[in-house]
């Protein structure tokens, strides 16, 4: 998976340019911005867009624009292409195209469609015009009102419906740092996600792995350096976990592990492990806890030495060294560590 962010005309240009640097450095591969705001009023708004696309095409990444015919004019623009060579690869279509339009366009840009709006009849008039609906991309709004926001059923719901079709799905989640306003009250697709703007990665997490969101973003301006942290891990595949590790197995530390392709709903099981190859006497053979971190002894044979992280409550077993525990306030993340995404631990205090 990978996430993105939202980038507003209404933000300073300095601190979009610094925010702009920030997600290419955290890998970021694209960013969606609304050019139908009400509120934000700009001196030379052509200029404007022109410079913030721009900005965004320089750090490589591809700028999603929220966009409808009324908008083009105020850009002076006579033809939809002309943004294209601004820098912005993909169009979140408004209202006012036709299904030919929309079909023709999809040909040259990342279609983005309304996730809450479009109907069946819309995509398979988008079909019977030759549209590839795979490129499609139906994104969920953001709520800035409290209150108004979706359920994460229902987000789940709308996505499976759209993916019968072949559409890929989009949504928000609020930051944890410079919030949007006037409200100021946070961007979320998932209303229950609003009130705990503490928890940006789980959001991420739980919107690709919960309510399959095929993209993900952070909805509002700017978040805090550990979730930038976050998301430059996550771009890349992992999710660092903190926790206790006893002083004899520190190298587990030293890379990344992934689970088993069929990974288990009790066990982690690291494939990096099986190149350790170290000798790993019994010890410490305990009952496991959910978020305990061990390690097979030399009993279990052809397994010695595979690293495993206890999803939930195990019993004892002589053949299973428990050798560090996964902090208490990362233990929400074990849900998510499977197939693709990997972890790496992180040693916060000796394990005894």
């Amino acid at each position: 998976m990978e996430a993105g962010i939202s980038i507003f005309l209404g933000t300073q240009p300095e601190l979009n340019e610094k925010i702009i640097g920030k997600a290419q450095r955290a890998n970021v591969k694209y960013a969606f911005t609304s050019l139908q705001i009400p509120e934000e009023t700009v001196d030379n708004y052509e200029k404007a867009v022109k410079n913030l696309a721009n900005k965004c095409k320089e750090a490589g990444i591809g700028l999603i624009a929220d966009i409808s015919p009324e908008t083009l004019k105020k850009l002076s623009c006579s033809s939809i292409d002309e943004v294209r060579d601004w820098g912005i690869t993909s169009l979140r279509l408004d209202y006012g195209y036709s299904a030919k339009e929309t079909a023709d366009i999809s040909k040259r840009f990342t279609v983005f469609l309304n996730a809450s709006t479009v109907t069946e009849k819309e995509i398979l008039e988008w079909e019977k015009e030759g549209a590839e609906l795979s490129g499609f991309v139906a994104c969920h709004n953001f709520y800035p009102k409290p209150y108004t926001g979706l359920s994460g059923e229902k987000v789940k719901e709308i996505n499976k419906r759209l993916k019968c079709f072949g559409l890929q799905t989009m949504a928000f989640v609020p930051g944890d740092g410079v919030l949007r306003g006037p409200l100021q009250e946070g961007l979320p697709t998932v209303e229950e996600h609003r009130f705990r703007k503490d928890g940006v990665l789980l959001h991420l997490l739980s919107l690709h792995y919960d309510l399959g969101c095929d993209r993900v973003a952070v909805g509002d301006i700017d978040v805090s350096d550990r979730v930038w942290k976050e998301i430059g891990n996550l771009n890349g595949g992992v999710v660092e976990i903190r926790a206790e590790i006893a002083s004899d197995y520190q190298y587990i530390t030293d890379g990344i592990h992934h689970d088993r392709v069929d990974g288990s709903s009790y066990l982690f099981r690291s494939v990096e492990s099986r190149k350790y190859r170290k000798k790993v006497p019994p010890e410490n053979c305990v009952e496991r806890r959910e978020g305990s971190i061990c390690i097979s002894n030399e009993r279990y044979m052809r397994y010695e030495g595979e690293l495993e992280i206890a999803r939930q409550r195990l019993p004892a077993d002589e053949r299973v060294n428990v050798i560090g525990q996964v902090a208490p306030e990362d233990l929400k993340y074990l849900p998510y560590i499977r197939q693709e995404m990997g972890v790496r631990l992180v040693n916060i205090r000796r394990f005894s």
